[in-house]
């Protein structure tokens, strides 16, 4: 399974053990990371949350591809915060996750609390706090991923954008779509695409690399949130 080169969560050197050692393994072999979609050639792309080093994702999109990709990283085990001031548009979400277990936890914005991130217990933090988020304490940190959620570009979007590890931007209008392709440097071409995408597809730019994907929910996130849309 293909990912997102230079964006998938960190590498280890390799080990080697005797063949018949391999029966006794319970953790997944291969690269670990959350699925977000897949690529024009049906290769599936993931980006990987759990880093020993700070790493911020920005999203400029709909709340729906917040939640789908709140909901995959909750499944590979990340305790999953989300700092919202919509919480009515969380809390069905929050409630289905885990089985009953509290694997998203929902806080006013600015009120979230030290969370502990460790390898053992990794951290996604999903900030859903409108046009202009305000600066917190929450940032990221080892084992702590934060993703920040803007529906559209605004004044503090251009800072955002440059500060990121990793930027998702959705459909946009044309205008917005001329300042993100000066930001990120992107190809005219890109740029002419930006206002024309479907729901569901983003274009995810990060370490000088450009990705297409399309996000299709499974069954469970189609019951639970619908199908893809960009529009809240």
């Amino acid at each position: 399974m293909k990912g997102l080169r230079g964006l998938i969560g960190p590498r280890h050197a390799g080990h080697s053990m005797p063949a018949d050692h391999l029966g006794a393994l319970s953790l997944p072999v291969g690269d670990d990371g959350v699925v977000i979609g897949e690529d024009a050639e049906g290769r599936s792309q993931l980006v990987g949350f759990h880093r020993s080093t700070p790493y911020d994702v920005l999203l400029i999109g709909g709340l729906w591809t917040a939640q789908v990709l709140a909901l995959r990283a909750a499944g590979t085990g990340a305790r999953v915060v989300v700092e919202t001031g919509r919480p009515r548009e969380w809390v069905r979400l929050a409630q289905a996750a885990g089985a009953g277990l509290e694997c998203i936890t929902l806080h006013d914005v600015g009120r979230v609390p030290p969370l502990g991130a460790t390898v053992g217990s990794p951290v996604v933090v999903v900030r859903d706090c409108g046009m202009r988020p305000p600066r917190g304490r929450v940032v990221s940190s080892p084992w702590q991923s934060v993703l920040t959620l803007l529906p559209y570009l605004s004044p503090v979007a251009p800072r955002l954008m440059r500060a990121a590890t990793l930027v998702g931007v959705q459909r946009v209008s044309p205008q917005e779509a001329q300042q993100t392709g000066r930001i990120l440097g992107l190809a005219q071409s890109e740029v002419d695409a930006l206002p024309t995408l479907a729901d569901g597809v983003t274009l995810w730019c990060g370490g000088g690399e450009r990705h297409w994907v399309m996000t299709t929910p499974m069954d469970a996130e189609t019951g639970l949130l619908g199908m893809a849309r960009r529009m809240d």
